[in-house]
C-alpha cells in the first residue's frame, strides 16, 4: 500500500521548503519531495543572497511585503540564525524614467515611508557612486539582504524538527490527482495525500501540463557576477545599499547590486532582465559568458567604480517568466487540492516564506488572508479550457 501523508509537496527550492514548513506548523503530517539534492545549484533559490525590499511598482507586493518581513524575523528566531542582514536600499536613475516614477508613484500609494534623494546627497551620504547630473535617487532603510542557501535550509531543518519527512534525489514520475487526494509515483515509490502542493520552479511548465494546466512560462538563465572591491571596507552591508539602477541599454535591463559581509564573496552585480528565454530545463546552457562579466563591469566603472575589481565568481541562476512578470499562486480548477506555487519571474524569493504560508493556508484550509487576484491561473487559460489529466 501506498504511504500516506497529510500533504505532499513536490519541490523543496525557496517556496518549496517554505510550504513544509507551515505545514508542519499547521499539525500536517508532511511528506517533501526533490528531484536534485537539497540546496542544489540548479534552480533558482541556490546562493549567498537575494535582495528584500519593500520598494515596489505595485502597491500589492508592498503589501505582501509588510506581511513577509515579520514572518522573516520569526524564521530567524526560530532558526537561532541571522538570515536577514539590513543594508538600506537605493532606486537611483533619471526621475523622468518610467520606472523610476512608476516606483515612486506605488510607494506613495502605499504610503511607504522613503527618502527622496537629489544625486548631490547621494554623493554625500554613499560616495562609493558616481551618477550624472540630474539622476536622483529613492531610499529605504528597510532594504537589505537575505543569505538565500540559509534560508532554504532553515525553512527546511525547522520542518523537519516538526516532523516533516524530507526526501531528495527522487524525482516524482507521475502524479494522480483524484476526488480525494491525489497519488505521487516516484521510480521506486508510491505515496498518497489529500492534498498536494506544487513548486516546481523551472520545472513547473511540464509537470502542470500533465495536469491539465497549460502556463504560458519561461526560462530565463540569468547570470550573477561577483566583484573584488577597491577597499572592501566601502562596500560593507553597513557603508553600502543594496541597489537598483533604473536604466536599459547596453548593460542589460536595471542592473542591480549586493554588498557582502564576507570580503570573499565580493560585491554581487547583474541586471534584472535581459537574457534570452528558453523554453524548458533541458535547453539551459549553465556555462557563463566571460562576455557578459566584463560588460555588466564596465557598468560598475561608469557608476560604482570602487567595485569594479577583479572577478571573484559567476554562475548562473534561473528565472521562471510569466507573461506579465506576477506569480501563480492558486488551486487547480478542477481539483481544489491541488494547489500551485509556480512563475515567480525572478523576484520572488524575499516572498518565499509568506509564499510557503499562503500555499499551505490554500491547501488546509481552501483560502489565504493575504491578495491573490494578480496571481490566478486563469489569467492564462480560462477555467472552461482545462482537461482532467
Amino acid at each position: 500500500m501506498a504511504q500516506h501523508f497529510d500533504a505532499i509537496v513536490v519541490g523543496a527550492g525557496g517556496v518549496g521548503s517554505a510550504a513544509a514548513y507551515y505545514l508542519a506548523k499547521l499539525g500536517q503530517r508532511v511528506l517533501l519531495i526533490e528531484q536534485f539534492e537539497l540546496n542544489h545549484q540548479q534552480g533558482s533559490s541556490y546562493g549567498y543572497s537575494r535582495v528584500i525590499r519593500y520598494t515596489y511598482d505595485n502597491p500589492i507586493y508592498v503589501e505582501l511585503m509588510r506581511a513577509a518581513y515579520p514572518l522573516w524575523f520569526a524564521l530567524q528566531a526560530e532558526a537561532k540564525e541571522q538570515l536577514y542582514i539590513k543594508t538600506g536600499g537605493l532606486d537611483f536613475g533619471f526621475p523622468d524614467v518610467d520606472t523610476f516614477q512608476a516606483l515612486k508613484a506605488s510607494m506613495d500609494t502605499a504610503k511607504l515611508d522613503y527618502e527622496y534623494l537629489s544625486q548631490s546627497e547621494i554623493a554625500e551620504r554613499y560616495p562609493q557612486f558616481t551618477l550624472k547630473e540630474g539622476m536622483a535617487g529613492l531610499f529605504h532603510a528597510d532594504s537589505g539582504l537575505l543569505r538565500a542557501s540559509r534560508c532554504v535550509l532553515a525553512h527546511l531543518r525547522l520542518a523537519q524538527e516538526r516532523g516533516a519527512t524530507v526526501i531528495d534525489r527522487t524525482p516524482v514520475m507521475k502524479i494522480i490527482p483524484s476526488e480525494n487526494g491525489a497519488v505521487v509515483k516516484t521510480e521506486k515509490e508510491t505515496f498518497s495525500c489529500d492534498r498536494i502542493i506544487l513548486t516546481a520552479g523551472s520545472w513547473a511548465k511540464a509537470l502542470l501540463a500533465e495536469q491539465g494546466i497549460d502556463l504560458p512560462l519561461k526560462i530565463m538563465p540569468c547570470q550573477l557576477g561577483f566583484y573584488q572591491p577597491r577597499q572592501a571596507a566601502d562596500f560593507a552591508p553597513s557603508r553600502f545599499p543594496v541597489f537598483f539602477a533604473h536604466m536599459n541599454g547596453s548593460y542589460g535591463e536595471m542592473p542591480y547590486g549586493i554588498p557582502h559581509e564576507d570580503e570573499s564573496i565580493g560585491v554581487k552585480i547583474t541586471t534584472f532582465y535581459g537574457w534570452n528565454t528558453v523554453d524548458t530545463p533541458a535547453e539551459v546552457d549553465y556555462a557563463p559568458s566571460q562576455t557578459w562579466t566584463e560588460n555588466i563591469r564596465e557598468f560598475a566603472r561608469e557608476y560604482i567604480p570602487g567595485a569594479a575589481g577583479p572577478l571573484i565568481g559567476t554562475r548562473r541562476c534561473l528565472y521562471t517568466l510569466t507573461p506579465d512578470k506576477d506569480f501563480i499562486v492558486d488551486r487547480h480548477p478542477t481539483y481544489p487540492q491541488v494547489v500551485i506555487g509556480a512563475g515567480f519571474s525572478g523576484h520572488g524569493f524575499k516572498f518565499t516564506t509568506l509564499l510557503g504560508k499562503m500555499l499551505a493556508d490554500l491547501a488546509v484550509e481552501g483560502s489565504t488572508v493575504h491578495d491573490t487576484s494578480l496571481f490566478k491561473v486563469d489569467r492564462f487559460q480560462p477555467a472552461y479550457a482545462y482537461a482532467s489529466p
